[in-house]
């Protein structure tokens, strides 16, 4: 029979702390310890274990931190490298061609009173010339959410009439909209308030869903595709 005294005692846990350096000050509690307490009978071994948590309270910083953190967000990312010339000039050259035919699509649209050059489109192009990998440059973000919110601010304005509860209500449900469908794209979340607050966009009701927003989309997709072309063939 293995006495008392004989008895190895209870291994105890440990929780390691990883050290880290953090990049400013931070207040927060750790887990420092967890022991255990053995209690023998004299011919029964039962060992009991009762769990005690301590917190202690550390202030961590690292020689880097101070005033960079809040000015960072104020300055060029650092991981990005300097544009090029031809990176430049293709993106820019794009959206000359886009608003130079979209106006000319303009003139032969004059007599039936539309037009497609509309300032979400600027957005637009600047989403899918300059940043082509973004999330909101995918076209099914794009389209899904050029149509989503356009039809909302249609539904808006005829439910509720112009003012700020049409806006609020109208832009409130376009974001709402674009995240459950996981398609954010920024610039389609103007197309509401351009349509409570344009007259001259009234009186294409629901077909404003599909034009000019999505239409004007798809001519933006066409010379993006020239503008990625020149991009990575032509460069200089």
């Amino acid at each position: 029979m293995m006495m008392a005294s004989q008895v190895q005692p209870c291994a105890f846990n440990q929780v390691l702390v990883p050290q880290t350096q953090l990049p400013s000050l931070h207040l927060f509690s750790l887990r420092t310890s967890i022991t255990q307490k053995c209690d023998f009978d004299k011919d029964k071994r039962a060992c009991r274990s009762q769990n005690s948590t301590k917190k202690r309270f550390y202030i961590a910083s690292s020689s880097n931190a101070g005033a960079a953190p809040l000015w960072e967000n104020w300055a060029p990312d650092k991981a990005s490298k300097a544009p090029s010339l031809s990176d430049i000039l293709w993106p820019s050259a794009g959206a000359f061609g886009a608003m130079a035919l979209l106006g000319k699509i303009d003139q032969i649209l004059a007599p039936k009173g539309v037009s497609m050059t509309i300032a979400p489109l600027g957005a637009v192009c600047a989403v899918l010339f300059a940043t082509p990998a973004s999330p909101g440059a995918r076209k099914y973000n794009m389209f899904m959410a050029q149509i989503g919110c356009a039809a909302i601010g249609a539904l808006a304005f005829s439910i509720l009439g112009p003012g700020w509860l049409a806006r609020s209500t109208a832009l409130a449900a376009a974001m709402a909209f674009m995240i459950f469908t996981r398609s954010v794209h920024p610039p389609a979340a103007s197309l509401p308030l351009l349509f409570i607050d344009g007259v001259k966009l009234h009186h294409l009701n629901f077909w404003y869903a599909l034009f000019p927003g999505a239409a004007g989309c798809i001519v933006l997709c066409l010379i993006q595709e020239i503008v990625c072309y020149l991009k990575e063939n032509l460069k200089f």
